[in-house]
């Protein structure tokens, strides 16, 4: 049994929660702010201007900016999302106000004319400080696709950027995702972490790396997508409505992930640099140390990251040490780039990461109760994954020529014991080495066309997966390629309103493992929007999309060579829609919104039934957030409610291995604020998951938790080279397993456990 019982709110309980919100609300999480460069002047930019904002949504500032000084500001709300502004005030000059209005966003701008500035993501700055120094010195700013992937509208959007992973310093998916609630992070092992957002699993998402498409869906147990946080720059979630450009398969939306490069570590004026990470666990032993080197000279860029870890089994909440658990982590990025005076940029990188550990039979539950008596505790997993990604971007694009081609091969690779039923007489197993490998040869190319009111990206991709299981028995393979073309226009056709609406067209073919051939086409299509209802202060947001994404390929670990196609696998359909209100005031935040999903014949191919079992899938629910920002400091609640059923009954974890995970009603809590003076931030979150009942006939509830995680990172003012920081992870002490971790609700399933009260020490040293 995980968790505690009795989750009523009434008596001990009660007082507890009361006790543990009141600490967690306390504390905070804090943010290294950074100075954003200025573009260089231009006229209207360098008059002095009377200015006076508070500290507010980034939205919202320069919304207020633009009227206080006459700049038309240009910007996508993808790349805005929840960013925050701090207060500016003072008879300063319009860029001088826009550089301290962007400090710390993670976001530069760009003068397209006298008057005019578009907003940009700061993963295309580049040399000195952000801006590229031609051979004549003039200045030559990138050019960034101000509209990018992701966060259509901000209508159902998570934006997690480089100072919320400085703030978070994650060391898993669950840490990255924290205080995110409509996203769940399955298991307490990296290497088995499944990540569901509004329910949905993963797979149904279209997933890029980099703009690198993951096929990684191998073996149930394992992750689908192992990814080393401290590689990451910025992660963007599309919940549900997701933009033709996201890729294809964007059944229930995307996840976008993008890694450091040489541009987001240099200080300004320096050409060459370094970093030095340590932290030392002491609930799990576990040492993690990052090297990484980086520079730029010439138009030549180059960055290099290698991070270990090493460490012993953790110690749950109720005193047990779970077996399988310990940590042995190899991860390493490599990039080179070069990019000439006329803004061509050709980049080439390469990630790799392997994680070779004994862990738990299954690796993403705790056991079988009882087990099987040929099966052991824990075997060894390998599992390594790779993505190598090739990207041209014109940095200084004129007119309507603003291209972008990605050309990527990625692969996931799980190698573990197979342990075979006995045959009688004999009681053991006559074991042998399986491998699963899912690979991915994709790639994009298009264009993003410049318009008054806004842009129009179109172009086309492609994608040729294959899924391949290396068996002594029962090996099989399944192959699908895909060919689409795409558009998606970013508007803001009349003031106060923003539109973004595309559609995608998709052919596909199939190939299942017994050579069988298929070729299927459709058509995606989507549309949302945001209306300021009063301006300033309430925007109101909607979005809805159908989505087309032919036939997923199936599981390595479950091919069987026998499976009946019948007349073949009916590709794959959802419906998304989604809407919600904004309110913000002088720093405080407002806001709620509905959801739903529909996916239609969802592929669950399964060992012992036939190639073509499916399912029909919903997510529906609502969100509610508040949040304060007051300068040096802000927090949050949010809290969301999901309900998922399978062929319309309640959903189980077991078909959630695939399509969708039971997840309920989760609170998260996060505050933090920064002693600038001190160099100190102090803060935490707070998770809290009540109990779920809505669970299949015959099952238990799913006991609920609060977890209570708080920090103080000290950057010392003489040398702000140098971070420390200290954490006290589940401070309380709860036993319990994360919302999404398999098998709560099956009686004959002991799930993961999550780590008991975690003391983490780590240190940042920066040349």
């Amino acid at each position: 049994m995980t968790g505690k019982s009795n989750r009523d709110f009434g008596g001990a309980a009660s007082g507890r929660l009361l006790r543990r919100l009141l600490v967690g609300t306390a504390l905070g999480a804090g943010v290294l702010v950074t100075s954003v460069p200025y573009a260089p002047a231009h006229a209207q930019s360098a008059q002095m201007h009377s200015i006076n904002l508070p500290a507010q949504p980034l939205a919202q500032s320069l919304k207020q900016l633009a009227a206080q000084t006459g700049l038309q500001i240009a910007f996508g709300t993808a790349d805005i999302g929840s960013a925050r502004a701090p207060s500016v005030s003072g008879n300063i000059s319009a860029e001088q106000a826009l550089g301290s209005v962007l400090s710390g966003s993670g976001l530069n701008y760009r003068f397209t004319g006298p008057n005019t500035v578009s907003i940009q993501s700061a993963a295309a700055s580049a040399s000195t400080g952000g801006l590229n120094v031609a051979a004549n010195g003039a200045v030559v700013l990138n050019t960034i696709d101000v509209n990018a992937q992701g966060g259509e509208g901000g209508v159902n959007n998570v934006q997690i950027t480089a100072q919320d992973l400085a703030r978070k310093n994650p060391v898993d998916l669950q840490e990255v995702f924290a205080d995110e609630p409509k996203v769940a992070v399955g298991s307490s092992l990296p290497m088995s972490q499944k990540v569901y957002v509004q329910g949905i699993e993963e797979t149904n998402l279209a997933v890029t790396v980099d703009g690198a498409r993951q096929n990684n869906k191998v073996f149930h147990h394992n992750a689908t997508n192992l990814i080393d946080p401290s590689l990451l720059k910025a992660v963007s979630v599309d919940a549900g409505v997701a933009p033709a450009d996201a890729g294809p398969g964007a059944l229930g939306g995307a996840i976008a992930y993008e890694t450091k490069d040489a541009r987001d570590l240099l200080e300004p004026g320096k050409s060459i640099g370094g970093l030095v990470t340590g932290t030392y666990d002491f609930n799990s032993k576990t040492s993690t140390v990052g090297l990484s080197a980086y520079g730029m000279e010439g138009g030549f860029e180059y960055f290099g990251y290698l991070n270990f870890a090493k460490g012993d089994n953790f110690t749950a909440g109720n005193g047990s040490v779970i077996d399988g658990t310990s940590a042995n982590l190899l991860s390493g990025l490599g990039k080179v780039a070069y990019q000439a005076e006329s803004g061509h940029r050709f980049e080439l990188s390469h990630e790799q990461l392997r994680d070779d550990a004994p862990r738990p039979f299954r690796a993403n539950m705790g056991k079988l109760v009882p087990p099987k008596p040929w099966e052991p505790d824990i075997r060894d997993y390998t599992l390594d994954r790779s993505s190598t990604v090739f990207t041209y971007t014109d940095e200084s694009p004129e007119g309507w020529w603003d291209p972008k081609v990605v050309i990527a091969y990625t692969s996931a690779r799980v190698e573990t014991l197979i342990y075979p039923r006995p045959v009688a007489p004999s009681t053991e197993s006559d074991t042998y080495t399986g491998v699963g490998k899912t690979e991915s040869f994709n790639g994009k190319a298009e264009n993003r066309f410049a318009l008054d009111m806004g842009s129009i990206t179109a172009g086309f991709d492609f994608y040729k997966d294959t899924a391949d299981l290396d068996d002594k028995f029962e090996p099989g393979t399944e192959h699908a390629s895909n060919v689409g073309l795409y558009a998606q226009a970013r508007l803001e056709p009349w003031e106060r309103t923003r539109l973004s609406f595309g559609a995608r067209g998709d052919n596909q073919w199939f190939e299942g493992v017994t050579g069988e051939k298929w070729s299927n086409a459709g058509l995606s299509g989507n549309i949302s929007g945001e209306y300021d209802l009063v301006p300033d202060f309430v925007t109101a947001k909607a979005g809805y999309s159908h989505v087309w994404a032919g036939v997923p390929l199936a599981e390595n670990f479950n091919f069987n060579p026998n499976w009946d196609y019948g007349a073949g696998p009916k590709p794959v359909t959802s419906d998304n829609f989604t809407a919600g209100l904004v309110a913000t005031y002088q720093g405080f935040t407002l806001e709620g919104g509905i959801f739903r999903t529909d996916i239609y014949d969802a592929r669950a191919a399964l060992y012992k039934t036939t190639a073509i079992e499916a399912h029909d899938v919903r997510s529906q629910g609502f969100t509610l957030g508040a949040g304060y920002d007051w300068g040096s400091g802000h927090a949050s609640v949010k809290y969301v409610n999901i309900d998922v059923t399978i062929d319309g009954d309640p959903a189980d974890s077991y078909l959630g291995n695939y399509l969708v995970t039971p997840v309920g009603q989760i609170f998260t809590l996060a505050a933090m604020h920064r002693f600038d003076d001190w160099g100190v931030t102090v803060g935490g979150d707070v998770e809290i998951a009540l109990d779920y009942d809505k669970v299949p006939a015959g099952s238990k509830q799913i006991e609920g938790h609060e977890v209570v995680n708080v920090f103080v990172e000290y950057q010392p003012p003489s040398k702000p080279n140098l971070t420390f920081r200290g954490e006290v992870k589940n401070l309380f002490d709860e036993d319990y397993a994360s919302r999404a971790t398999y098998g709560q609700e099956f009686g004959d399933v002991k799930p993961l456990l999550e780590p008991g009260r975690s003391f983490r020490l780590s240190a940042t040293a920066k040349f």
